[in-house]
């Protein structure tokens, strides 16, 4: 399977046309189809549902675009770090959930840049499924994760910060007169819960009951985007505090859990990993500020 007929796959993939995706990459409608069938060969199974209007991928053309998607990714990453020079230059791979404590790693990239000005940071959000499958494939150099988080298979720093569990509601909520949330203020109202698996477990211990048995109406990975279904009163968003802004003229407000409920931070990387010199450095830092 050669790297450039990836290309031409993603290319199809994103077009959603072969002469559309042709035209992109200046080749002809059939030595793309071509190549794209002798693909299908290669793997053994179909990849594209050919329509009148468009193209749509098969079940295992979803899979493939993301492996290719990744295989690429890594492969540039690769050839950017191969390429840096000996100075103290290059990129570095960040990946974290959604906290505040992310602060602190840009306090450190700052840090970094007035020394080494030729470095430059790539950020991914996502819970923490997310990040360590990029940082075990090599995606990431680094990963913030919100404890509890499964953290043996990796070298890791505490950082010195916790936040804070709350519910995100509108200002004019009956909830909005209290100072903090009890377990038992929530058993019978619209929730919308993180899909982060590890930490429906605290919630779960905290709330004391079984999050199957709470009426959830959504579940979200990033919590800017539940923000809005909140404010447009769906329902009470359990979160971590200082995410949304809830200052000003904003029409909503935090309330911290009670008995409070707070979790820590912890930046992770591979156990050997393969450092470029920038990242290496970064590593560096990091020991330095947090150790």
């Amino acid at each position: 399977m050669e790297l450039r007929v990836l290309r031409y796959f993603l290319a199809v993939a994103q077009e959603e046309s072969i002469s559309g995706a042709a035209e992109y990459l200046h080749l002809t409608q059939p030595t793309l189809s071509r190549q794209l069938m002798d693909l299908e060969q290669e793997i053994g199974k179909k990849l594209f549902l050919r329509g009148k209007r468009k193209v749509t991928l098969t079940e295992e053309g979803i899979l493939l675009r993301k492996r290719a998607t990744e295989i690429l990714e890594l492969l540039e990453k690769t050839e950017r770090e191969l390429h840096a020079e000996n100075s103290v230059s290059g990129d570095i791979y960040i990946g974290g959930g959604e906290t505040d404590a992310m602060r602190l790693i840009a306090q450190v990239a700052r840090q970094m840049q007035q020394e080494h000005p030729r470095t430059r940071y790539h950020l991914y959000s996502g819970n923490a499924d997310d990040v360590t499958e990029r940082l075990d494939k090599g995606l990431l150099d680094f990963g913030v994760l919100i404890e509890p988080a499964n953290i043996q298979k990796y070298e890791y720093l505490k950082l010195p910060a916790v936040d804070t569990w709350g519910v995100l509601m509108r200002s004019d909520s009956p909830l909005a007169a209290q100072e903090a949330v009890h377990p038992e203020d929530l058993w019978d109202l619209p929730l919308l819960i993180s899909r982060q698996s590890l930490a429906k477990e605290s919630l779960s211990k905290w709330l004391r009951r079984d999050l199957e048995s709470l009426n959830i109406v959504a579940t979200y990975n990033l919590v800017y985007n539940a923000s809005l279904l909140v404010e447009e009163g769906l329902g009470y968003a359990l979160c971590l505090d200082k995410l949304v802004n809830t200052t000003g003229s904003s029409r909503l407000c935090f309330r911290p859990l009670t008995p409070r409920l707070e979790v820590g931070m912890d930046i992770v990387w591979k156990k050997y990993p393969v450092f470029s010199k920038a990242a290496e450095r970064f590593l560096h830092h990091l020991q330095q500020t947090f150790c």
